[in-house]
């Protein structure tokens, strides 16, 4: 897999739609058994969106054995809201029903996984990549964009500066602390989000 350089990295896009410290884009979305899920129904609690494509090499390396390995699962035993979004548009790689199941039974995810193919809910938030991670607070404020941690191998081995940094978990943690997001915006590394159009 390709790692970006941190020259390639800080030459890509600058973020568009979700902005930090603003209100955090409504949406109501589907998940994988077709139940309506809105992001206003979580009111109150921190919500984690994780725009997810099952068949991106990134996402198979942070979920296979990176920063993505049951950080979902240990996020939500906290009481964390963690949604994982698809906003492949239909005919796109990793986009659908089906292969958004097969990529929850290979990576033994437990939080729900939200479809949008009409990608209307990741141009809001100017989902660029996957992974993409936006963190919502419990005021419904955006407080934390980018990627899930600073090594855009997505595998953990590599990270820039030497240290791995789970930016979602620190995050988190600042949150949990009542302390305002130290590393609330960082560049977000990974496959483009195939949207339809």
């Amino acid at each position: 897999m390709k790692t970006l350089s941190l020259v390639t990295l800080l030459a890509l896009p600058a973020f568009a739609g979700a902005e930090l410290g603003k209100p955090a884009p409504d949406f109501k979305l589907k998940d994988l058994d077709g139940k309506e899920v809105s992001l206003s129904s979580f009111k109150g609690k921190t919500v984690v969106l994780e725009w997810f494509n099952p068949e991106c090499p990134y996402v198979k390396a942070s979920h296979g054995k990176g920063s993505l390995v049951d950080t979902a699962k240990k996020q939500q035993a906290k009481g964390i809201v963690w949604l994982s979004i698809n906003s492949g548009g239909e005919g796109k790689q990793g986009a659908g029903v089906e292969k958004s199941k097969a990529g929850v039974k290979a990576f033994a995810m437990e939080n729900p996984v939200l479809l949008d193919p009409t990608g209307a809910t990741g141009k809001a938030y100017g989902a660029t990549n996957t992974p993409h991670i936006f963190i919502v607070d419990g005021t419904g404020n955006v407080v934390y964009r980018g990627a899930i941690d600073n090594s855009p191998d997505g595998e953990g081995q590599s990270p820039q500066g030497g240290t791995l940094i789970n930016y979602v978990n620190a995050a988190l943690d600042d949150l949990a602390a009542k302390r305002a997001v130290k590393t609330a915006d960082t560049r977000a590394y990974g496959c483009s989000v195939k949207y339809a159009n």
